[in-house]
């Protein structure tokens, strides 16, 4: 049996505002039963009640209303699950970030932040195959793990054990998008495979520190070593290098993470070029 009640009275039922109501009534995602053509009020069905607090409870968790959508109007539960599970997978792995974030502040606030462990390095140019696209910083891990995967599928299927990286342009950080270009190192007679370019990357300099762990606390690596070398070093033109010793495609264990981050510079300080 169901009743008839008035939008105020709705309102009570689901605790869900008269204004969200309005609101969820006008982007079609929970309309009134009726409206009265000549009051203009509207009336919902008490077998309303249970989708409206499933709602509430979806936008509780921050689920964007388009999901909220596709979830409420799934034609059969297999189909609504799928949805209500991707977004938990979301959740959860949003929640292992915060964790990330609030671990590192509190290093922050009790630990004095350890100086700069450097070492110079040349590394002779190399041929790679590479991914290069414009890529924005909010994007910056979807994209590494899509691509990342890609290079490793190449990896395999050409016998190649290398250490894969990324360049960043100074717009990456800048503008928060700029060029990113994910490489695996080649032999100098390899050719086009698997749809990826073909780039001879130019020889250099570089200040190098290794980044253990997740990437949660990364910029503290990279103002560690930007203030040495910004303090110790002629900084060289060029992207910043990213070497992925061991990565995500290597373990599970985040804490297992090593990054080489290479800074560009014009010469070994005290060593003649």
């Amino acid at each position: 049996m169901t009743a008839s009640v008035t939008v105020g009275e709705f309102s009570r039922l689901t605790h869900l505002s008269v204004k969200t109501l309005h609101h969820y009534h006008d982007i079609g995602l929970l309309e009134p039963a009726r409206i009265d053509t000549s009051s203009g009020y509207r009336q919902y069905e008490t077998s309303q009640v249970a989708v409206a607090q499933l709602i509430r409870r979806l936008r509780e968790l921050k689920m964007p209303l388009p999901q909220v959508r596709a979830v409420i109007e799934a034609p059969d539960v297999p189909t609504r699950d799928q949805a209500l599970r991707a977004h938990l997978d979301q959740m959860e792995s949003e929640l292992v970030r915060t964790q990330q974030v609030i671990a590192s502040l509190r290093s922050m606030l009790t630990l004095a932040v350890p100086p700069a462990q450097v070492e110079y390095r040349f590394i002779p140019a190399f041929r790679a195959l590479t991914i290069t696209d414009q890529v924005n910083r909010s994007e910056i891990d979807s994209w590494c793990s899509t691509t990342f995967e890609r290079l490793g599928g190449v990896a395999a299927a050409l016998g190649i054990n290398a250490t894969a990286g990324a360049t960043y342009d100074d717009g990456f950080f800048t503008d928060d998008v700029g060029e990113v270009v994910a490489f695996l190192p080649v032999s100098p007679g390899q050719t086009p495979y698997g749809g990826l370019d073909l780039t001879d990357l130019p020889a250099g300099y570089f200040a190098i520190s290794a980044h253990e762990g997740s990437f949660a606390d990364f910029d503290r690596t990279y103002g560690a070593l930007g203030s040495y070398v910004a303090e110790n070093c002629e900084v060289a033109p060029g992207p910043i290098r990213e070497l992925y010793v061991v990565g995500p495609d290597a373990t599970t264990d985040e804490t297992a993470f090593r990054t080489d981050v290479c800074w560009p510079i014009q010469a070994i300080p005290g060593v003649p070029k």
